[in-house]
């Protein structure tokens, strides 16, 4: 069985450090991109499982790559937002751009395997 692929997206590196160990270490395979612009660039030919993004980022912040993904007709990919934002306001907004699920920073890997199982079966 393939591992099921994640691709994360973060402007921050040891963010995107923490994902990488905490999704490895729960059997995932991790891509990894710094922002939307990256993250689009990536999305280019490949079909990942799963699209972790924060919101807070230069060039293209989460709600806008939220947006690009589902104007691309991914309806399907599954989008959990891992920000340190947690107002009621922002985690609407992202439900109304597509995203799936919310995760507040600092996350704690248990909760983040749990919310990866939710959206992922």
């Amino acid at each position: 069985m393939t591992a099921k692929t994640i691709l994360t997206v973060d402007d921050s590196p040891s963010m995107r450090m923490l994902l990488r160990i905490a999704l490895t270490d729960l059997g995932y395979s991790v891509v990894e991109a710094e922002d939307g612009v990256h993250a689009l660039e990536k999305l280019d030919g490949l079909e990942p499982d799963l699209l972790i993004t924060d919101i807070n980022m230069p060039r293209m912040d989460g709600f806008g790559l939220i947006s690009e993904v589902r104007g691309q007709g991914r309806r399907g990919l599954p989008i959990l937002v891992l920000t340190t934002e947690s107002s009621d306001e922002k985690k609407q907004r992202a439900r109304d751009a597509g995203a799936t699920g919310w995760i507040v920073k600092p996350f704690h890997p248990d909760k983040l395997a749990t919310a990866i199982r939710r959206v992922l079966h």
